[in-house]
């Protein structure tokens, strides 16, 4: 059993190095899309991903085009703020892929619309925030992913 958990462009060096110990962590795949943030030599990366990083199962894409042109007729999902459907209503299966955006702006407009149908929200009970961390919310969603399994 494995997900697929897809960073599109992510900025945070902490975050990518922690989500990827939680896909070791979790039986996962990482998938990441560039232009990144950082460079994967950053101290910070490997730092939050301890030394786990050369046991995970990675994936690096030039663009998003040639992410979605490797994967065309998977199953995917999408994770946005914009959402109109929770997490929870998700039907996860094996080798899902679960796909999140950036850390400063989420998902593009053109991916968001584009995927409308499969894109989902983690519910947020409070005016004041716009937005998880992003290393929550994968967190959030893979567990939540693993207990439906």
């Amino acid at each position: 059993m494995a997900f697929n958990i897809v960073l599109i462009e992510p900025e945070i060096p902490n975050n990518t190095g922690n989500i990827g110990r939680l896909a070791l962590a979790t039986g996962s795949n990482l998938h990441l899309v560039k232009p990144f943030g950082f460079e994967l030599s950053d101290k910070r990366l490997k730092r939050a991903g301890l030394d786990y990083w050369k046991y995970l199962s990675l994936t690096i894409y030039e663009n998003i085009d040639s992410f979605f042109n490797t994967n065309q007729g998977k199953n995917m999902v999408f994770f946005s703020s914009h959402g109109k459907n929770n997490h929870w209503s998700i039907e996860y299966q094996d080798d899902l892929f679960l796909i999140f955006g950036k850390e400063s702006v989420g998902l593009s407009k053109e991916i968001r619309e584009s995927n409308s149908n499969n894109l989902y929200q983690i519910p947020l009970y409070s005016e004041h925030i716009r937005s998880l961390n992003l290393a929550n919310a994968v967190s959030i969603v893979v567990y939540e992913g693993l207990r439906h399994i």
